[in-house]
């Protein structure tokens, strides 16, 4: 698309021509940005919650475990307990120490929403250190 405005014989001819080089230059710097961008920007992450290959930490000597069963009811310790009296088992448990860490753990089977409901309740209670527990696997060295 140029287009040669000057005649053979003048003195100071110019030729008005767009000179694209540098546009394509900055297309192709913006080109190369974007495609590294690109896979930053995704996010596929597999997930698998219930178990971990974390190094186990050290537990506290009495530590105090609130279980989320397959059937959604509670059990702090070995004794089931009801949502309802939530607070005032954890209470005794933790001999009103609210600094106390609580170790949560649900069946794989117990959905994200109904872990999340009893984390707020745990929250409502005044416990806010609270530790998932998962599945420990070991890997073979």
């Amino acid at each position: 698309m140029a287009i040669k405005l000057a005649r053979e014989d003048d003195e100071f001819a110019e030729t008005h021509e767009i000179n694209v080089t540098p546009f394509i230059d900055v297309i192709l710097v913006l080109l190369i940005i974007f495609m590294i961008a690109a896979p930053l920007a995704t996010v596929d992450v597999a997930v698998d919650l219930p178990s971990t290959n974390a190094e186990p930490q050290q537990r506290p000597d009495k530590p105090i475990f609130l279980t989320v069963k397959s059937d959604l009811s509670l059990a702090l310790g070995d004794e089931t307990i009801q949502r309802a009296n939530l607070a005032a088992a954890l209470d005794a448990a933790a001999k009103g120490n609210h600094d106390e860490r609580i170790f949560l753990r649900a069946d794989h089977t117990v959905s994200y929403g109904d872990v999340m409901d009893v984390m707020n309740a745990l929250r409502a209670a005044g416990y806010l250190k609270v530790a998932l527990v998962g599945l420990e696997q070991r890997e073979a060295k």
